[in-house]
């Protein structure tokens, strides 16, 4: 398995799964067309990028370039690695009918040409970790369960500049 310290921003949960398979590192959904109504998750993105850059991997079709113009808007050229998967004809396994362009995503390339496209980028260094937080600790500090839990969780996330959803 692949070990790399920069963020991996990809398209949907079915490119993050495939993903995961392949690399160690902390991978971002962009939830598709989703970030455009997502400023938070631009932020956060943007925020991920200020130390080491992030590494873009969208579906080669036009849905994949809009969104990749879309970072490319919010995030300072330096600080973005673009990986570009072939354009491969096919239908992914899940799905009935293969994509309006007819190629294949993230999800439905071959794992060893996805290796590939990241080998370069494996640093060996293990991704920052995530603090694990429980029901029963957001239950503990006022944040879930509480009239006023809501408000306190929107005001902990401006605090540390994370999305409030």
């Amino acid at each position: 398995m692949l070990v790399i310290s920069k963020p991996i921003i990809v398209e949907g949960k079915y490119d993050k799964i495939k993903l995961s398979s392949i690399v160690k590192a902390n991978i971002i959904t962009t939830e598709g067309f989703g970030i455009f109504s997502a400023p938070e998750k631009t932020a956060l993105i943007r925020r991920l990028a200020e130390k080491d850059g992030v590494i873009v991997l969208t579906d080669s079709d036009g849905a994949g370039l809009v969104i990749r113009n879309h970072l490319r808007n919010h995030i300072p050229k330096d600080k973005l690695i673009h990986l570009y998967i072939p354009q491969v004809k096919g239908r992914e396994k899940r799905k009935i009918e293969p994509s309006k362009e007819g190629y294949l995503g993230v999800e439905g390339i071959e794992r060893e040409t996805l290796e590939a496209l990241l080998l370069p980028y494996a640093d060996g260094k293990e991704p920052q970790a995530r603090m694990s937080l429980s029901k029963s600790d957001f239950y503990a500090l006022g944040l879930s369960g509480k009239t006023d839990s809501a408000a306190l969780r929107g005001k902990l996330a401006k605090a540390l500049a994370l999305p409030e959803s």
